[in-house]
């Protein structure tokens, strides 16, 4: 009942319905989502719940996170045009 449980990952690996019952019955005493099991929706019983922080998908807005992302970017950009692969590509299969 003193347990937060808080997600920043990926809203998927949280059964969303589960999480709503054992807040609601006080199983757990809260939880801090930054990611939601259905993005962009947001299932409305969370919205209800008091014992329940919602943010919007914002855990990787720091000055660092987008920077690096920036650089990422950059370093696909060159590494394709000189002829080779991107070490960032996305893969059908991994979809």
């Amino acid at each position: 009942p003193h347990a937060i449980l808080i997600n920043t990952a990926r809203g998927e690996i949280v059964d969303e319905d589960a999480l709503i019952d054992i807040l609601a019955k006080g199983e757990i005493a809260g939880a801090g989502l930054d990611v939601f099991e259905h993005e962009p929706a947001v299932n409305p019983k969370l919205l209800k719940l008091p014992n329940v922080v919602l943010l919007p998908h914002m855990s990787s807005a720091t000055v660092e996170s987008r920077v690096d992302m920036g650089e990422k970017v950059i370093i696909n950009i060159r590494t394709w045009m000189d002829g080779h692969r991107p070490p960032d590509r996305v893969i059908p299969a991994m979809l």
